[in-house]
Protein backbone atom coordinates (compact mmCIF):
# COMPACT_ATOMS: atom_id res chain seq x y z
CA UNK A 1 0.00 0.00 0.00
CA UNK A 2 1.24 3.63 -0.46
CA UNK A 3 2.68 6.17 2.42
CA UNK A 4 0.12 6.97 4.64
CA UNK A 5 0.18 9.11 7.51
CA UNK A 6 -0.83 8.42 11.08
CA UNK A 7 -2.71 10.42 13.46
CA UNK A 8 -6.43 10.34 14.85
CA UNK A 9 -7.12 13.62 14.77
CA UNK A 10 -9.19 12.78 11.28
CA UNK A 11 -11.34 10.17 13.16
CA UNK A 12 -13.87 12.53 15.36
CA UNK A 13 -16.68 14.97 14.77
CA UNK A 14 -15.53 18.77 14.27
CA UNK A 15 -16.98 20.96 16.33
CA UNK A 16 -16.45 23.93 13.19
CA UNK A 17 -15.96 23.67 9.26
CA UNK A 18 -13.37 25.26 7.88
CA UNK A 19 -12.80 28.62 6.36
CA UNK A 20 -10.09 29.93 3.42
CA UNK A 21 -9.42 30.99 0.35
CA UNK A 22 -10.08 28.91 -2.95
CA UNK A 23 -8.11 29.03 -6.49
CA UNK A 24 -10.01 28.09 -10.08
CA UNK A 25 -8.73 25.46 -12.73
CA UNK A 26 -10.02 23.73 -16.12
CA UNK A 27 -13.29 22.82 -16.46
CA UNK A 28 -14.50 19.01 -17.44
CA UNK A 29 -15.44 17.62 -20.55
CA UNK A 30 -18.92 17.06 -21.83
CA UNK A 31 -21.60 15.10 -20.76
CA UNK A 32 -22.14 11.51 -21.05
CA UNK A 33 -24.39 8.73 -19.41
CA UNK A 34 -23.23 4.89 -19.83
CA UNK A 35 -23.47 3.23 -17.01
CA UNK A 36 -23.73 -0.35 -15.97
CA UNK A 37 -27.18 -0.72 -14.35
CA UNK A 38 -29.00 -3.74 -12.37
CA UNK A 39 -32.64 -4.30 -14.02
CA UNK A 40 -34.73 -2.12 -12.13
CA UNK A 41 -32.30 0.95 -11.17
CA UNK A 42 -33.27 4.50 -11.99
CA UNK A 43 -30.47 5.48 -14.49
CA UNK A 44 -28.45 8.67 -13.10
CA UNK A 45 -28.85 11.66 -14.60
CA UNK A 46 -26.70 13.33 -17.35
CA UNK A 47 -24.01 15.82 -16.16
CA UNK A 48 -20.67 16.43 -16.29
CA UNK A 49 -17.89 14.19 -16.36
CA UNK A 50 -14.12 15.11 -14.97
CA UNK A 51 -10.97 14.30 -15.86
CA UNK A 52 -8.68 11.73 -14.22
CA UNK A 53 -5.05 11.88 -14.00
CA UNK A 54 -2.57 9.81 -11.88
CA UNK A 55 -1.16 11.45 -9.01
CA UNK A 56 2.89 10.44 -8.62
CA UNK A 57 5.68 11.99 -7.23
CA UNK A 58 6.08 14.01 -3.44
CA UNK A 59 5.95 11.71 -0.17
CA UNK A 60 3.60 8.98 -1.66
CA UNK A 61 -0.37 9.04 -0.86
CA UNK A 62 -0.93 11.31 1.66
CA UNK A 63 -3.90 9.81 3.96
CA UNK A 64 -5.29 9.47 7.44
CA UNK A 65 -4.76 5.90 9.34
CA UNK A 66 -4.68 5.55 13.09
CA UNK A 67 -6.22 1.66 13.52
CA UNK A 68 -4.53 -0.67 11.69
CA UNK A 69 -5.93 -2.51 8.36
CA UNK A 70 -4.89 -5.26 6.59
CA UNK A 71 -2.22 -5.03 3.36
CA UNK A 72 -3.83 -5.62 0.07
CA UNK A 73 -3.29 -8.82 -1.12
CA UNK A 74 -0.92 -10.03 -4.14
CA UNK A 75 -3.07 -8.49 -7.27
CA UNK A 76 -4.31 -5.25 -5.84
CA UNK A 77 -3.84 -1.98 -7.04
CA UNK A 78 -3.74 1.37 -4.87
CA UNK A 79 -3.37 4.53 -7.07
CA UNK A 80 -4.18 7.84 -7.14
CA UNK A 81 -5.75 10.10 -9.25
CA UNK A 82 -6.38 14.45 -9.30
CA UNK A 83 -10.09 14.74 -10.84
CA UNK A 84 -10.71 17.87 -12.89
CA UNK A 85 -13.80 19.54 -13.67
CA UNK A 86 -16.92 21.95 -13.19
CA UNK A 87 -18.48 21.19 -10.27
CA UNK A 88 -22.36 23.13 -9.31
CA UNK A 89 -23.64 24.18 -5.80
CA UNK A 90 -27.41 24.66 -4.34
CA UNK A 91 -29.41 26.72 -3.12
CA UNK A 92 -33.19 25.23 -0.90
CA UNK A 93 -36.17 26.13 -2.94
CA UNK A 94 -38.29 27.40 0.21
CA UNK A 95 -37.36 26.04 3.75
CA UNK A 96 -35.80 22.68 4.16
CA UNK A 97 -38.44 20.76 5.85
CA UNK A 98 -37.54 18.02 8.64
CA UNK A 99 -39.03 14.96 6.62
CA UNK A 100 -36.16 15.61 4.29
CA UNK A 101 -37.96 15.92 1.10
CA UNK A 102 -35.31 18.63 0.11
CA UNK A 103 -36.18 20.78 -2.97
CA UNK A 104 -32.69 22.67 -4.44
CA UNK A 105 -31.80 24.31 -7.39
CA UNK A 106 -28.86 24.82 -9.14
CA UNK A 107 -26.65 28.09 -7.65
CA UNK A 108 -23.56 28.30 -9.26
CA UNK A 109 -20.40 27.29 -11.03
CA UNK A 110 -16.97 26.95 -10.30
CA UNK A 111 -13.81 24.63 -11.39
CA UNK A 112 -11.83 22.40 -9.04
CA UNK A 113 -9.40 19.57 -8.86
CA UNK A 114 -9.49 17.35 -5.84
CA UNK A 115 -7.78 13.74 -5.44
CA UNK A 116 -9.47 10.40 -5.07
CA UNK A 117 -7.60 7.46 -3.52
CA UNK A 118 -7.83 3.93 -5.73
CA UNK A 119 -8.18 0.55 -3.89
CA UNK A 120 -9.01 -2.35 -6.10
CA UNK A 121 -8.88 -5.82 -6.52
CA UNK A 122 -7.73 -7.38 -10.00
CA UNK A 123 -10.79 -8.10 -12.19
CA UNK A 124 -11.05 -12.19 -11.74
CA UNK A 125 -11.56 -11.02 -7.93
CA UNK A 126 -14.15 -8.01 -8.21
CA UNK A 127 -17.35 -8.52 -6.78
CA UNK A 128 -19.34 -5.55 -9.18
CA UNK A 129 -19.67 -3.04 -6.61
CA UNK A 130 -17.36 0.07 -5.85
CA UNK A 131 -17.62 1.78 -2.39
CA UNK A 132 -17.11 5.55 -2.38
CA UNK A 133 -16.20 6.88 0.85
CA UNK A 134 -16.78 10.76 1.36
CA UNK A 135 -13.24 11.30 3.43
CA UNK A 136 -13.58 12.51 6.41
CA UNK A 137 -12.13 16.57 7.46
CA UNK A 138 -13.29 16.69 11.12
CA UNK A 139 -9.43 16.81 12.22
CA UNK A 140 -8.64 19.12 9.31
CA UNK A 141 -6.96 16.34 7.08
CA UNK A 142 -8.42 13.56 4.97
CA UNK A 143 -9.16 10.09 7.01
CA UNK A 144 -10.92 6.95 5.93
CA UNK A 145 -12.90 5.88 8.91
CA UNK A 146 -14.80 3.71 7.40
CA UNK A 147 -12.29 1.68 5.24
CA UNK A 148 -10.76 1.11 8.63
CA UNK A 149 -13.94 -0.63 9.85
CA UNK A 150 -14.31 -2.66 6.31
CA UNK A 151 -10.90 -3.67 4.66
CA UNK A 152 -11.22 -7.13 6.26
CA UNK A 153 -14.76 -7.58 4.14
CA UNK A 154 -13.81 -4.96 1.05
CA UNK A 155 -10.54 -7.63 0.58
CA UNK A 156 -11.93 -11.13 1.35
CA UNK A 157 -15.40 -10.18 -0.76
CA UNK A 158 -13.92 -8.44 -3.34
CA UNK A 159 -15.27 -4.95 -3.56
CA UNK A 160 -13.26 -2.11 -5.00
CA UNK A 161 -12.91 1.37 -2.98
CA UNK A 162 -12.78 5.07 -3.53
CA UNK A 163 -12.10 7.50 -0.84
CA UNK A 164 -13.22 10.97 -2.21
CA UNK A 165 -11.31 14.11 -0.91
CA UNK A 166 -15.03 15.90 -1.38
CA UNK A 167 -14.62 18.94 1.01
CA UNK A 168 -12.32 22.03 1.06
CA UNK A 169 -10.38 21.78 4.49
CA UNK A 170 -9.07 18.43 3.30
CA UNK A 171 -7.85 19.65 -0.06
CA UNK A 172 -6.99 23.90 1.00
CA UNK A 173 -6.55 23.40 4.86
CA UNK A 174 -8.35 25.68 7.82
CA UNK A 175 -8.78 25.68 11.12
CA UNK A 176 -8.95 22.52 13.34
CA UNK A 177 -11.69 22.80 15.71
CA UNK A 178 -10.49 19.33 17.80
CA UNK A 179 -7.29 19.09 18.49
CA UNK A 180 -5.38 15.58 19.79
CA UNK A 181 -2.24 14.88 20.66
CA UNK A 182 -0.62 13.99 17.56
CA UNK A 183 -2.74 16.79 14.79
CA UNK A 184 0.44 18.78 14.80
CA UNK A 185 2.27 15.44 13.61
CA UNK A 186 -0.22 15.00 11.40
CA UNK A 187 -0.23 18.29 9.48
CA UNK A 188 -3.57 18.80 10.46
CA UNK A 189 -5.44 22.00 9.02
CA UNK A 190 -2.33 22.61 6.39
CA UNK A 191 -4.31 20.93 3.53
CA UNK A 192 -2.65 18.59 0.52
CA UNK A 193 -1.57 21.24 -1.24
CA UNK A 194 0.34 22.20 1.79
CA UNK A 195 1.07 18.99 2.81
CA UNK A 196 2.90 18.03 0.04
CA UNK A 197 3.20 20.25 -2.46
CA UNK A 198 5.45 18.54 -5.09
CA UNK A 199 2.37 15.98 -4.99
CA UNK A 200 -0.67 18.17 -4.41
CA UNK A 201 0.31 21.68 -4.75
CA UNK A 202 -1.97 22.05 -8.49
CA UNK A 203 -4.95 20.85 -6.54
CA UNK A 204 -7.74 23.21 -5.40
CA UNK A 205 -11.54 23.45 -3.85
CA UNK A 206 -13.93 25.61 -4.30
CA UNK A 207 -15.41 25.18 -1.61
CA UNK A 208 -18.25 23.13 0.48
CA UNK A 209 -21.05 24.35 -1.51
CA UNK A 210 -19.35 22.39 -4.24
CA UNK A 211 -18.35 19.25 -2.40
CA UNK A 212 -22.04 17.54 -3.04
CA UNK A 213 -21.47 17.82 -7.02
CA UNK A 214 -18.50 16.92 -6.20
CA UNK A 215 -19.19 14.00 -4.78
CA UNK A 216 -21.43 13.33 -7.72
CA UNK A 217 -18.94 13.62 -10.31
CA UNK A 218 -16.61 10.94 -9.35
CA UNK A 219 -19.62 8.44 -9.18
CA UNK A 220 -20.03 9.84 -12.69
CA UNK A 221 -16.40 9.41 -13.40
CA UNK A 222 -16.62 5.77 -12.29
CA UNK A 223 -19.28 4.76 -14.57
CA UNK A 224 -18.15 6.69 -17.17
CA UNK A 225 -14.36 7.08 -17.74
CA UNK A 226 -12.20 8.93 -19.67
CA UNK A 227 -8.82 8.29 -20.99
CA UNK A 228 -8.32 7.35 -17.66
CA UNK A 229 -9.89 4.96 -15.85
CA UNK A 230 -8.99 4.99 -12.02
CA UNK A 231 -10.71 1.53 -11.81
CA UNK A 232 -8.71 -0.15 -14.65
CA UNK A 233 -10.71 -2.88 -16.25
CA UNK A 234 -13.34 -2.95 -13.42
CA UNK A 235 -16.66 -2.64 -14.39
CA UNK A 236 -18.65 -1.75 -12.02
CA UNK A 237 -22.24 -2.87 -11.90
CA UNK A 238 -22.65 -1.30 -8.09
CA UNK A 239 -22.04 2.34 -6.44
CA UNK A 240 -22.75 2.40 -3.01
CA UNK A 241 -21.72 6.03 -0.89
CA UNK A 242 -20.15 5.37 2.63
CA UNK A 243 -19.43 8.18 5.06
CA UNK A 244 -19.10 8.19 8.89
CA UNK A 245 -19.25 11.32 11.45
CA UNK A 246 -18.68 14.10 9.49
CA UNK A 247 -19.06 12.65 6.07
CA UNK A 248 -22.22 11.01 7.64
CA UNK A 249 -23.73 14.31 8.20
CA UNK A 250 -22.73 15.56 4.68
CA UNK A 251 -24.10 12.28 2.99
CA UNK A 252 -27.76 13.26 4.61
CA UNK A 253 -27.91 16.28 3.05
CA UNK A 254 -27.15 14.72 -0.01
CA UNK A 255 -29.44 12.23 0.19
CA UNK A 256 -32.22 14.36 1.34
CA UNK A 257 -31.56 16.71 -1.34
CA UNK A 258 -29.02 15.79 -4.19
CA UNK A 259 -29.31 11.95 -4.61
CA UNK A 260 -33.16 12.12 -5.79
CA UNK A 261 -31.85 14.69 -9.07
CA UNK A 262 -28.92 12.70 -10.10
CA UNK A 263 -29.93 9.14 -8.90
CA UNK A 264 -26.08 8.22 -8.94
CA UNK A 265 -25.51 6.16 -5.84
CA UNK A 266 -27.16 2.75 -5.72
CA UNK A 267 -27.18 2.17 -1.97
CA UNK A 268 -25.97 4.81 1.13
CA UNK A 269 -24.56 3.31 4.01
CA UNK A 270 -24.93 6.39 6.77
CA UNK A 271 -22.61 6.05 9.80
CA UNK A 272 -23.02 7.79 12.60
CA UNK A 273 -24.58 10.96 11.51
CA UNK A 274 -25.73 13.29 14.42
CA UNK A 275 -29.56 14.20 14.59
CA UNK A 276 -29.62 17.23 11.95
CA UNK A 277 -28.23 17.80 8.48
CA UNK A 278 -25.12 19.36 7.12
CA UNK A 279 -25.82 23.26 5.45
CA UNK A 280 -25.61 23.63 1.96
CA UNK A 281 -22.78 25.77 2.16
CA UNK A 282 -20.79 28.77 0.59
CA UNK A 283 -18.42 28.93 -1.84
CA UNK A 284 -14.71 29.72 -1.07
CA UNK A 285 -14.75 28.07 2.78
CA UNK A 286 -15.89 25.25 4.31
CA UNK A 287 -18.84 24.33 6.18
CA UNK A 288 -20.18 25.35 9.27
CA UNK A 289 -20.33 21.55 10.85
CA UNK A 290 -21.44 22.90 14.34
CA UNK A 291 -25.15 23.19 12.11
CA UNK A 292 -25.22 19.71 11.68
CA UNK A 293 -24.98 19.38 15.55
CA UNK A 294 -27.22 21.97 16.23
CA UNK A 295 -29.51 22.85 13.39
CA UNK A 296 -33.16 21.29 13.19
CA UNK A 297 -33.71 17.85 13.50
CA UNK A 298 -34.06 16.39 10.11
CA UNK A 299 -35.18 12.45 8.86
CA UNK A 300 -34.30 10.56 5.47
CA UNK A 301 -36.80 11.20 2.87
CA UNK A 302 -38.74 8.22 2.68
CA UNK A 303 -39.51 8.28 -1.20
CA UNK A 304 -35.89 7.56 -1.95
CA UNK A 305 -35.50 4.50 -4.55
CA UNK A 306 -32.14 3.43 -3.48
CA UNK A 307 -31.71 2.31 0.31
CA UNK A 308 -30.31 3.84 3.17
CA UNK A 309 -28.67 1.94 6.21
CA UNK A 310 -27.69 3.85 9.05
CA UNK A 311 -25.50 2.37 11.93
CA UNK A 312 -25.61 4.51 14.73
CA UNK A 313 -23.72 3.98 18.25
CA UNK A 314 -23.93 4.71 21.75
CA UNK A 315 -22.32 8.07 21.32
CA UNK A 316 -24.62 9.02 18.67
CA UNK A 317 -28.15 8.98 19.54
CA UNK A 318 -28.11 10.50 23.04
CA UNK A 319 -25.75 13.11 23.64
CA UNK A 320 -23.46 15.34 21.70
CA UNK A 321 -24.39 14.17 18.36
CA UNK A 322 -28.39 13.79 19.44
CA UNK A 323 -30.06 11.58 16.38
CA UNK A 324 -32.81 10.82 18.71
CA UNK A 325 -34.97 13.60 17.43
CA UNK A 326 -34.32 12.77 14.04
CA UNK A 327 -34.80 8.76 14.65
CA UNK A 328 -37.45 7.22 12.34
CA UNK A 329 -39.09 4.18 12.00
CA UNK A 330 -37.40 1.39 9.17
CA UNK A 331 -39.36 1.36 6.02
CA UNK A 332 -38.92 -0.57 2.44
CA UNK A 333 -36.26 1.62 2.05
CA UNK A 334 -34.29 2.64 5.00
CA UNK A 335 -33.20 0.77 8.00
CA UNK A 336 -31.49 2.29 11.41
CA UNK A 337 -29.03 -0.49 13.26
CA UNK A 338 -28.09 0.72 17.22
CA UNK A 339 -25.24 -0.64 18.45
CA UNK A 340 -25.06 -1.66 21.82
CA UNK A 341 -21.46 -0.89 23.73
CA UNK A 342 -20.21 1.23 21.09
CA UNK A 343 -18.74 4.84 20.63
CA UNK A 344 -18.54 7.60 18.25
CA UNK A 345 -14.87 6.78 17.78
CA UNK A 346 -12.97 3.28 19.25
CA UNK A 347 -10.04 1.60 19.84
CA UNK A 348 -10.50 -0.28 16.27
CA UNK A 349 -10.11 3.32 15.01
CA UNK A 350 -7.73 4.60 17.08
CA UNK A 351 -5.39 1.71 17.52
CA UNK A 352 -1.44 2.44 19.53
CA UNK A 353 -2.64 6.44 19.14
CA UNK A 354 -5.47 5.98 21.34
CA UNK A 355 -2.89 5.87 24.50
CA UNK A 356 -1.86 9.36 23.67
CA UNK A 357 -5.08 11.21 24.43
CA UNK A 358 -5.32 11.29 28.26
CA UNK A 359 -8.46 9.88 28.53
CA UNK A 360 -9.05 9.03 32.30
CA UNK A 361 -10.93 5.77 31.20
CA UNK A 362 -9.45 3.40 28.12
CA UNK A 363 -11.24 4.18 25.17
CA UNK A 364 -14.56 1.81 24.13
CA UNK A 365 -13.55 -1.64 22.58
CA UNK A 366 -16.85 -2.17 21.13
CA UNK A 367 -18.14 -4.50 18.47
CA UNK A 368 -18.67 -1.48 16.21
CA UNK A 369 -16.82 -3.13 13.27
CA UNK A 370 -18.22 -6.12 13.18
CA UNK A 371 -21.60 -4.77 12.75
CA UNK A 372 -20.63 -2.04 10.18
CA UNK A 373 -18.91 -4.76 7.92
CA UNK A 374 -22.21 -6.95 8.22
CA UNK A 375 -24.23 -3.52 7.12
CA UNK A 376 -22.54 -3.09 4.31
CA UNK A 377 -22.99 -6.90 3.21
CA UNK A 378 -26.90 -6.27 3.75
CA UNK A 379 -26.37 -3.16 1.56
CA UNK A 380 -24.68 -4.70 -1.36
CA UNK A 381 -27.71 -7.29 -1.49
CA UNK A 382 -30.29 -4.97 -1.01
CA UNK A 383 -28.89 -2.44 -3.48
CA UNK A 384 -29.05 -5.18 -6.37
CA UNK A 385 -32.59 -6.05 -5.69
CA UNK A 386 -31.93 -8.65 -3.33
CA UNK A 387 -33.44 -9.04 0.46
CA UNK A 388 -33.30 -5.85 3.00
CA UNK A 389 -31.27 -6.14 6.12
CA UNK A 390 -32.95 -7.17 9.46
CA UNK A 391 -34.51 -4.94 11.62
CA UNK A 392 -32.33 -3.70 14.44
CA UNK A 393 -33.32 -3.47 17.93
CA UNK A 394 -33.14 0.10 19.44
CA UNK A 395 -31.54 1.12 22.26
CA UNK A 396 -33.79 1.34 25.51
CA UNK A 397 -34.27 5.27 26.29
CA UNK A 398 -36.61 6.68 29.11
CA UNK A 399 -36.48 10.08 29.78
CA UNK A 400 -34.09 11.36 27.53
CA UNK A 401 -31.20 8.53 28.92
CA UNK A 402 -30.33 5.72 28.52
CA UNK A 403 -31.92 2.28 30.26
CA UNK A 404 -28.44 0.64 31.60
CA UNK A 405 -28.65 -2.74 33.82
CA UNK A 406 -27.08 -3.17 37.29
CA UNK A 407 -23.74 -3.57 35.60
CA UNK A 408 -23.88 -0.45 33.72
CA UNK A 409 -24.26 -2.00 29.95
CA UNK A 410 -27.24 0.14 27.81
CA UNK A 411 -30.66 -2.19 27.13
CA UNK A 412 -31.62 -2.93 23.47
CA UNK A 413 -29.77 -2.42 20.71
CA UNK A 414 -27.81 -4.65 18.49
CA UNK A 415 -26.14 -7.01 21.09
CA UNK A 416 -23.06 -9.14 20.36
CA UNK A 417 -21.45 -11.67 23.05
CA UNK A 418 -19.08 -8.27 23.93
CA UNK A 419 -21.79 -6.65 25.81
CA UNK A 420 -24.07 -10.13 26.56
CA UNK A 421 -21.41 -12.16 27.82
CA UNK A 422 -19.41 -8.84 29.44
CA UNK A 423 -15.90 -9.10 31.09
CA UNK A 424 -15.69 -5.31 30.56
CA UNK A 425 -18.99 -2.53 30.36
CA UNK A 426 -18.49 -1.15 27.03
CA UNK A 427 -20.03 2.21 26.72
CA UNK A 428 -20.55 5.23 24.57
CA UNK A 429 -20.03 7.25 28.02
CA UNK A 430 -16.53 8.89 28.31
CA UNK A 431 -14.94 8.39 31.46
CA UNK A 432 -15.08 12.36 33.43
CA UNK A 433 -12.96 14.93 32.31
CA UNK A 434 -11.10 14.76 28.96
CA UNK A 435 -11.14 16.46 25.27
CA UNK A 436 -13.88 16.50 23.10
CA UNK A 437 -12.14 13.37 21.35
CA UNK A 438 -12.80 11.68 24.98
CA UNK A 439 -15.47 12.82 25.14
CA UNK A 440 -16.91 11.04 21.10
CA UNK A 441 -14.22 7.57 22.29
CA UNK A 442 -16.71 5.78 25.08
CA UNK A 443 -15.03 3.68 27.42
CA UNK A 444 -13.85 0.35 28.39
CA UNK A 445 -14.40 -0.46 32.12
CA UNK A 446 -13.56 -4.13 33.45
CA UNK A 447 -15.83 -5.91 35.42
CA UNK A 448 -14.51 -6.34 39.18
CA UNK A 449 -12.82 -10.05 39.57
CA UNK A 450 -15.43 -10.59 41.97
CA UNK A 451 -18.31 -9.82 39.74
CA UNK A 452 -17.26 -11.83 37.13
CA UNK A 453 -16.93 -14.76 39.41
CA UNK A 454 -21.06 -14.34 39.91
CA UNK A 455 -21.41 -13.79 36.41
CA UNK A 456 -19.47 -17.55 34.86
CA UNK A 457 -18.85 -20.62 37.54
CA UNK A 458 -15.97 -21.45 35.39
CA UNK A 459 -13.89 -20.30 32.31
CA UNK A 460 -15.49 -23.23 30.16
CA UNK A 461 -18.94 -21.80 31.28
CA UNK A 462 -17.80 -18.12 29.97
CA UNK A 463 -16.64 -19.52 26.34
CA UNK A 464 -19.79 -21.35 26.20
CA UNK A 465 -21.91 -18.61 26.53
CA UNK A 466 -19.54 -16.22 24.49
CA UNK A 467 -19.55 -18.67 21.21
CA UNK A 468 -23.36 -19.21 21.87
CA UNK A 469 -23.90 -15.41 21.87
CA UNK A 470 -21.46 -14.81 19.11
CA UNK A 471 -23.96 -17.62 16.58
CA UNK A 472 -26.86 -16.01 17.98
CA UNK A 473 -25.65 -12.80 16.53
CA UNK A 474 -24.59 -13.94 13.45
CA UNK A 475 -27.97 -16.09 13.17
CA UNK A 476 -29.49 -12.70 12.92
CA UNK A 477 -27.35 -11.03 10.83
CA UNK A 478 -25.69 -8.43 12.66
CA UNK A 479 -22.47 -10.34 12.47
CA UNK A 480 -21.06 -12.04 9.40
CA UNK A 481 -20.37 -16.01 9.30
CA UNK A 482 -16.58 -14.69 7.90
CA UNK A 483 -15.60 -13.15 11.05
CA UNK A 484 -17.00 -15.79 13.42
CA UNK A 485 -13.20 -16.65 14.08
CA UNK A 486 -12.50 -12.58 14.89
CA UNK A 487 -14.89 -12.24 17.11
CA UNK A 488 -14.09 -15.56 18.92
CA UNK A 489 -10.87 -14.65 19.25
CA UNK A 490 -11.51 -11.34 21.48
CA UNK A 491 -13.11 -13.81 24.40
CA UNK A 492 -11.14 -13.56 27.30
CA UNK A 493 -11.21 -16.24 29.69
CA UNK A 494 -8.50 -15.83 31.73
CA UNK A 495 -10.02 -13.12 33.01
CA UNK A 496 -12.60 -15.58 35.04
CA UNK A 497 -11.30 -16.45 38.10
CA UNK A 498 -10.37 -19.80 39.34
Amino acid sequence: MGWTRWAAAGLVLAAAGAAAACGSGSAGPATTTGVHLIAGRVTPARGPVPVAAPLTGGNGIDLVSAGSVPALPAGWVEAEYSVAGTATSYRAVGTLPSDGRFHLAPAGTASYETRIVVRRPPESKFNGTVVVEWLNVSGGLDAAPDYTYLAPELIRAGYAWVGVSAQYIGVDGGPVAVQTPVSNLGGAGKGLVHVDPARYGHLHHPGDAFSYDIFTQVGRLLRNPGAVDPLGPLHPKVLLAAGESQSAIMLTTYVDGVQPLEHMYDGFLIHSRSGSAAPLGSPGTGIDITQGLTGPPTRIRTDLHAPVLMVETESDVVGLLDYLPASQPDTSRIRTWEVAGTAHVDLAQLGAVATLFGCSEPVNAGPDAFVVRSALAHLDTWARGGAAPPHGPRFAIAGGKYVRNSDGIIEGGIRTPLVDVPVDVLSGQPGPGGSVACLLAGSTTPLPASRLAQLYPSRSAYLAAYTTSTDAAIAAGFVLPADRAAMLALAQPDRIPG
